[in-house]
């Protein structure tokens, strides 16, 4: 197997290098929620779409198979972006996906490069949201969409609880509803939407079964198992994980997501 070495500073957070070595990235509400946001972001066979945080490629792939329209996906981490990059040879779509590191606060780009712009479950963690969100805006041509799929807080987290979740997930920073659709608004984009939803853990492990096959999920969990017995950083996230039980239940209460689209 190509282990991604999960122990390199330079590779980002624990978080995200056990999840590039793991080989399965998710995202709230699944394959339907890509679904959704393609759809509001009006993306046809002949739209350029840049994915920001594309993870280990499965929403590209996804794209291109689904539309077949050109994606260009850029991920933080370089053990990522390996993944992805054989993910597309795998399934023979390397000539209309391209993968770069790159960091979504300074984006590589010209500006009016692309007609859309998505990300899921990945504003939370980048520190500046307002520069990140400007980008976006830049690279993208006039009439052009940005939409993004992010965790919020339903109700108010106590300090304990956010402590925890930023403990958990790299640093992650969620925001009320009202907060992402400022961001969005405040970016200068226009004809705003936002839908909301529960979390539903029961269809959410059905949509991430989806976005990668019965076998891939296997193999992705044997590899986890695995980890736990020959990588200590393995043992020391789960740890973490696990260090206050009651807090992962109280979390999951706390959460729900949406989806949030912006014209330029």
């Amino acid at each position: 197997m190509d282990k991604t070495k999960i122990s390199s500073p330079t590779d980002g957070s624990l978080y995200f290098n056990i999840q590039a070595d793991f080989g399965f990235t998710k995202h709230p509400g699944g394959l339907k929620a890509t679904r959704e946001l393609l759809n509001s972001c009006k993306v046809n066979k002949d739209s350029h779409i840049l994915v920001i945080g594309c993870g280990v490629g499965i929403t590209p792939c996804f794209i291109v198979e689904e539309i077949g329209c050109k994606v260009t996906g850029i991920d933080l981490s370089s053990g990522m972006i390996e993944k992805a990059i054989v993910r597309a040879k795998n399934k023979g779509l390397e000539n209309r996906l391209s993968f770069r590191t790159a960091d979504a606060q300074e984006l590589p780009f010209e500006d009016n490069s692309f007609d859309v712009v998505i990300c899921e479950s990945v504003n939370a963690f980048i520190p500046d949201k307002t520069r990140a969100m400007k980008e976006y805006v830049r690279v993208i041509k006039p009439g052009g969409f940005v939409g993004i799929n992010e965790v919020h807080w339903v109700k108010e987290p106590t300090d304990d609880l956010r402590k925890y979740a930023e403990l958990i997930m790299a640093g992650a920073n969620f925001l009320s509803v009202e907060g992402w659709r400022n961001l969005i608004v405040e970016a200068g984009l226009q004809e705003v939407q936002a839908s909301c939803y529960k979390m539903d853990m029961r269809q959410q492990r059905i949509e991430e079964m989806r976005g990668i096959g019965k076998e891939e999920s296997l193999q992705a969990w044997k590899r986890f198992i695995k980890g736990l017995f020959t990588e200590p950083a393995y043992w020391r996230f789960t740890k973490q994980v696990l260090s206050q039980p009651g807090m992962i239940f109280q979390f999951m209460k706390h959460i729900g997501y949406g989806i949030y689209v912006g014209k330029k």
